[in-house]
C-alpha cells in the first residue's frame, strides 16, 4: 500500500466517523448539549478505530543497535595451574582484565574456563584433571560463526588431551596467550612416555619402550630402572647434558607370571630438583598364557582376506593364518575357521570338520558355489540366481548373542552378493538384515547359530574391507571395526553356553582416565532384559573402602562412571537385584596425574599459537601492555546496526481495548443520561 493510498483511505476514515458522529448526536439531537458533542466525540474516536483496523496499516520501527566485538577471556582451569603455584596469579590476571572499564566500554567480554571440557563461568577452581586446549578453538570457532574477535587465553600451554592445538584456532581470529607459571629452567628428570603392550604371552618377553627427557645446564647421569616390588628387572645408566637432553630406552621384560603384572618405571639421579613426581611411571601388563588361532581359508585372492587378518589380529590374543583349502593339513591346529566364499575346493574342509567339530565363519560372494553350501550347512538355505546385487545393511538392536554396538552399518558401503532369497532354518539370531536401495528384503546379511555346542556366523557378501575402510574414514580409526571384529570370533572361539549376566571391563586404568564399566542382563529366553536393576559394589582391597552404584540403562547395555576412584587395586560385583545373579572381578587404577608432570610452561609453544594468528604471547608482567594492544587495535570496532520491525496495526490488541472502553463509556454515559 503506497503512502498516498494511506492518506486518501485515512482522510476518508475520518470523515466517515466524523460524519456518521455528527449525524447520530448532533443533526438530529433536539438539544445541542455538551454531553450530546462529548459522545460524538466518542462515537468518532470508536467508528475511526474500527475503520483503521479494516485498512490494517503497517507500523514501521527503526532501533539502532550498536554491537560491540566480543573477547572471549578464557582461563585454563586444570590443576596444573596451582601444581606450578600460578593459581592466584592466574585469577588476578583475569580480573584485571575483565574488570577494565576501557576494554568493557570497546568490547563485550565474556568470560570462559577450560580443563577436559569448555564453559563459561567467572569462578575457577583449577581441579580440572586434564588440560585440553583444542576443545576451546572448537567451541570458540562454534560460538562466534563468522565473527572477527581477539581471544585472551590464560594458561601454563602444558596440554594433556585433544588435538595439536597451535594449527586448531581459526588464524583469522588473533590469539594472545597470557603464559602463567615460573618460566626459570630447573634442573628435572622426567618421563615422557612409556609404550608397552597391553598383553604378553606366558614364558615370552615383551618390550618397553621409554621417551625420557633432562632440563639442566650441565653434564649429568641418571639411572633408569624398572622394578616390580622389591625385584628389580632392568638398570641402565644414561648421561644427559645440555646439548644431549632426550634418550630413548628399549629393555624387554619376561613374562613369568600369568595375570595382571603392574612395574614400576623410575629415573633418578645425585641431582636435586624440584619436581620428582615425573620421575616415575607405573604401567601393568596383562600375562595370558594362551592364543587364538584361527585360519582363513580361501581358493581366491581378495581384498577381504587382508582387512580380515589385520582387524583379528588387532587383538595381540590372536593369530591369522590364510590357507588355501587343499593346503591345510589339520584342523587342530585352529579354534576357528574362516570359510572365505567355499566352492566344491573346500569339500575335504568340510568333512573334516564334521569331526573336528570347530566353529566356523562362513563368508560368501560373487564366487561362492551356493547349492555347494546348502549341501555342506543346516542353518541357511540359499536359492539364488547368477545375477549380482549391492546389500546394504540393517543393525537390529535385539541381537543378544553378544554385546554389539552399532558402528554406523546403515552408512557403510554395500556388500555384493548373488541375488536371490535368503531364508533361516532353525535358531538363527540376526545381527545385520539386508537392504537393496530402499527396500528391506528382511533377509540375514549378517547371522548367527548355535546348535548342540557348535556356533556359525555368516556372512553373506564380499569387500567387507571397505567397512573397515569407511570406519577409519568416519573416526579417524580403525578400532570400531576392529573391536566388532574381535566380538565375532570371540563368540566363535569360545563354546561356553550363554551368561544371563555379561559384564564389560578392563584388567587396569590410569589415573583421570574414564573408567566405565558396562552390563548386559538377559532374561530366561535370552533376550535383553531392559527392566532389570543393576548395581556395582567397588571395595578398594587395601583399605576394605566400598562405594555402590547403580548401573544406568544405556543403548542396549546398562553402565556405570566410576571416575574420581583413587589409585589403587579393586575388587567390584555387579547384581541383578531382581534375579540376585551376580558377576565378580577386579581391575586396578595405576598412580599417573598427568597434570603434575611439568615444572614450566610451554612458552614455545603458546608463542607458536601467537604466531600462527598474528596475536602475541605476553607474560603474566605484562598484562598492562596487553590491555593497551587491545584498546588501540583499530581492527575491533563497535558496529551500529539499524532493525527494522514491521507491525501490522491488527496485531496491535491495546487498539481493540481502546475501541471497547470508548463503547463501553458511550453506553454508560447514554444509560445514565436516560438516553436509551
Amino acid at each position: 500500500m503506497t503512502t498516498n493510498t494511506l492518506l486518501l483511505l485515512l482522510l476518508l476514515s475520518i470523515l466517515i466517523a466524523g460524519g456518521l458522529s455528527f449525524f447520530q448526536y448532533i443533526y438530529k439531537a433536539k438539544n445541542k448539549s455538551k454531553i450530546g458533542w462529548f459522545l460524538a466525540f466518542l462515537r468518532f474516536l470508536s467508528i475511526f478505530g474500527l475503520l483503521l483496523l479494516l485498512i490494517n496499516p503497517i507500523l514501521t520501527k527503526n532501533t539502532l543497535e550498536t554491537i560491540k566485538t566480543p573477547l572471549p577471556i578464557v582461563v585454563d582451569n586444570s590443576s596444573s595451574i596451582s601444581f606450578l603455584n600460578a593459581n592466584e596469579k592466574a585469577v588476578e590476571l583475569y580480573k584485571k582484565i575483565q574488570s577494565n572499564s576501557a576494554l568493557q566500554e570497546k568490547f563485550d567480554v565474556q568470560s570462559y574456563q577450560f580443563s577436559d571440557d569448555f564453559e563459561p563461568t567467572e569462578t575457577f577452581d583449577f581441579k580440572g584433571t586434564q588440560t585440553n586446549i583444542d576443545v576451546v578453538a572448537k567451541n570458540l570457532k562454534s560460538i562466534y560463526k563468522n565473527a572477527i574477535y581477539p581471544t585472551v587465553l590464560i594458561t601454563d600451554g602444558n596440554q594433556t588431551s585433544g588435538n595439536d592445538y597451535v594449527y586448531s584456532f581459526n588464524a583469522v581470529n588473533k590469539v594472545y596467550p597470557v603464559i602463567v607459571g615460573d618460566t626459570t629452567t630447573f634442573l628435572d628428570f622426567k618421563i615422557n612416555q612409556l609404550n608397552v603392550n597391553k598383553y604378553a604371552f606366558h614364558k615370552n618377553k615383551f618390550p618397553v619402550e621409554a621417551f625420557l627427557h633432562y632440563s639442566g645446564t650441565k653434564s649429568v647421569t641418571a639411572d633408569f630402572i624398572i622394578s616390580q616390588g622389591n625385584s628389580v628387572f632392568s638398570k641402565q645408566s644414561i648421561t644427559f647434558s645440555p646439548s644431549k637432553k632426550t634418550a630413548t630406552v628399549s629393555v624387554l621384560l619376561p613374562a613369568d607370571k600369568i595375570g595382571l603384572q603392574v612395574f614400576k618405571a623410575s629415573i633418578s639421579s645425585k641431582e636435586k630438583e624440584k619436581n620428582t613426581y615425573n620421575n616415575t611411571k607405573n604401567f601393568a601388563v596383562e600375562v595370558i598364557d594362551q592364543k587364538t588361532n584361527i585360519a582363513i581359508v580361501s581358493a581366491i585372492n581378495h581384498p577381504d582376506l587382508g582387512a580380515l587378518k589385520r582387524a583379528i589380529e588387532s587383538n595381540v590374543q590372536r593369530k591369522v593364518t590364510i590357507v588355501k583349502p587343499n593346503e591345510i593339513k589339520t584342523l587342530q591346529d585352529f579354534s576357528v575357521l574362516i570359510l572365505y566364499q567355499p566352492t566344491t575346493e573346500f569339500k575335504t574342509v568340510f568333512e573334516s570338520n564334521k569331526g573336528a567339530g570347530i566353529n566356523t565363519f562362513i563368508i560368501t560372494g560373487n564366487n561362492t558355489d551356493f547349492n555347494f553350501l546348502n549341501q555342506q550347512q543346516d542353518n541357511l538355505n540359499f536359492k539364488m540366481s547368477g545375477q549380482k546385487e549391492d546389500y546394504l545393511s540393517v543393525f537390529n538392536a535385539q541381537f543378544n548373542l553378544f554385546a554389539a554396538d552399532n558402528i554406523g552399518f546403515e552408512n557403510l558401503p554395500p556388500l555384493q552378493n548373488a541375488f536371490g532369497t535368503v531364508t533361516t532354518k532353525g535358531a538363527v539370531s540376526v545381527l545385520l538384515s539386508s537392504k537393496i536401495r530402499t527396500i528391506d528384503t528382511n533377509a540375514p546379511l549378517l547371522a548367527f547359530a548355535e546348535n548342540q555346542g557348535r556356533r556359525a556366523a555368516y556372512l553373506l557378501g564380499e569387500n567387507s574391507w571397505k567397512w573397515r575402510l569407511q570406519t577409519h574414514v568416519n573416526n579417524q580409526s580403525f578400532e570400531k571395526y576392529d573391536i566388532f571384529m574381535d566380538k565375532i570370533i570371540q563368540f566363535l572361539a569360545s563354546n561356553n553356553s550363554k551368561k544371563s549376566l555379561v559384564v564389560g571391563h578392563e584388567s587396569f586404568y590410569n589415573s583421570g582416565e574414564p573408567i566405565e564399566i558396562t552390563a548386559q542382563y538377559f532374561n530366561k529366553n535370552y533376550e535383553f532384559d531392559e527392566k532389570a536393576r543393576l548395581t556395582i559394589a567397588v571395595t578398594n582391597t587395601k583399605t576394605k573402602q566400598t562405594k555402590n552404584y547403580d548401573l544406568l540403562k544405556g543403548n542396549n547395555s546398562y553402565k556405570v562412571n566410576l571416575d574420581g576412584l583413587k589409585a589403587g587395586p579393586y575388587a567390584f560385583t555387579v547384581k541383578e537385584l531382581n534375579s540376585k545373579t551376580t558377576y565378580s572381578s577386579s581391575f586396578e587404577i595405576l598412580d599417573f596425574d598427568i597434570e603434575k608432570q611439568f615444572v614450566n610452561p610451554d612458552v614455545e609453544k603458546l608463542t607458536q599459537l601467537a604466531t600462527q594468528t598474528q596475536g602475541k604471547a605476553y607474560f603474566s608482567d605484562q598484562i598492562d601492555v596487553l590491555i593497551k594492544t587491545l584498546l588501540e587495535n583499530e581492527e575491533y570496532k563497535a558496529i551500529q546496526k539499524n532493525s527494522v520491525t514491521k507491525t501490522p496495526l491488527i496485531d496491535w490488541i491495546w487498539l481493540l481495548v481502546l475501541i471497547s472502553i470508548l463503547l463501553a463509556i458511550e453506553w454508560f454515559v447514554r444509560k445514565y443520561n436516560g438516553l436509551l
